[in-house]
């Protein structure tokens, strides 16, 4: 049995086929979805997408957004993601560093908050690719 897993961003269809299981970053930790779950709708924190294919795992970096998981068919609505292996991992680590040196410099409230948001998407792009390895 397999599920139909659906990953949009506002600019395309990221993901869009049947899936064996899929492990979900939410607000409140991850979750792990098999065929026949529970209807549930969620919230998706800024992290790491793990996609079971037969025996094989892929990973995808998603910037937040919502779930809606039911009749075994997850859509995902991000603000945007990117899978593991479309990730360049020298650019990657090029941008985690440039957000640890923007948060070192970051001045007020506005600034750290920016600053903590792009570190987390940064670190979460370079955790994509690591698990990748």
């Amino acid at each position: 049995m397999t599920l139909n897993l659906c990953v949009l961003t506002p600019n395309r269809i990221v993901w869009d086929s049947e899936v064996k299981e899929i492990i979900l970053s939410t607000n409140s930790g991850q979750i792990g979805v098999l065929p026949n779950h529970a209807p549930i709708a969620t919230a998706v924190d800024i992290g790491i997408l793990r996609i079971r294919l037969n025996d094989q795992w892929l990973t995808m970096a998603l910037m937040g957004g919502f779930a809606r998981i039911g009749n075994n068919e997850i859509t995902v609505l991000v603000n945007d993601a990117e899978k593991g292996s479309d990730i360049d991992p020298q650019e990657a680590q090029q941008t985690l560093e440039i957000a640890e040196a923007n948060l070192r410099k970051a001045e007020g409230k506005r600034q750290t908050i920016e600053a903590n948001l792009a570190l987390r998407r940064a670190r979460t792009r370079v955790e994509a690719v690591n698990v990748m390895s």
